[in-house]
């Protein structure tokens, strides 16, 4: 990332490091890989994890909607409403990504989380890992009071990462997933109930990134 752009639009300097891991803001140059990553498999086809069914989309439109969905909420990103879709780096490949965001975060100090992995990369504790680095950036270094996620009740695997790392449940709720009711189970942690893991998380790229979102 050239030191132009990131001036132009500071979040792209932001860079998140754990043991096994790279997360940073999924450039245009990204997105190729990202939907190579995606087209590769994310989940089991019979099972829809995600409440917007994005990977059931046709081949030849699941690129077109990516990259929109990627341009719109650099676009619209704001201090009062943003969302950071967090490239996910393992060895050196694309692997899926990792979103953080919040709205009206000055006066909530709350964020909310979602992610994918490819589905070869499953069973390695690597969402895990990359949840972990959100809401450790989220506690630390923005100041967040609470982070929020959610997945379908029946999604043992999503819920078990949270319960990994201390998050409780928070309700359940009736939503429209892809045009199915689907019972949906919230979670959230607080800096007090989270379980830190044994690692430490560099962050570089920080400042310019805590001035765009006004949290410095």
């Amino acid at each position: 990332m050239t030191a132009a752009l990131t001036c132009i639009w500071p979040l792209l300097a932001l860079q998140l490091t754990t043991p096994r891991l790279v997360l940073r803001p999924i450039t245009d140059d990204d997105i190729p890989a990202a939907v190579a990553a995606a087209a590769s498999g994310v989940h089991d086809p019979a099972m829809n994890p995600f409440s917007t069914p994005w990977t059931e989309l046709p081949a030849d439109t699941l690129g077109t909607n990516m990259a929109q969905w990627y341009w719109r909420c650099r676009g619209q990103a704001t201090p009062e409403d943003w969302t950071l879709l967090l490239g996910i780096w393992h060895e050196g490949q694309f692997i899926g990504c990792q979103d953080i965001g919040a709205k009206d975060f000055a006066t909530l100090k709350t964020v909310s989380t979602g992610s994918w992995l490819k589905h070869s990369v499953h069973g390695q504790r690597l969402g895990k890992e990359m949840r972990a680095a959100v809401v450790l950036y989220a506690f630390d270094w923005l100041g967040a009071e609470v982070a929020e996620s959610e997945a379908a009740a029946w999604n043992a695997a999503s819920l078990g990462v949270s319960r990994s790392l201390g998050y409780e449940l928070n309700g359940i709720t009736r939503q429209s997933w892809g045009g199915t009711m689907r019972e949906v189970q919230k979670v959230s942690v607080t800096p007090a109930t989270f379980k830190r893991p044994d690692w430490t998380l560099k962050v570089e790229g920080h400042e310019p990134a805590a001035k765009f979102l006004k949290v410095t």
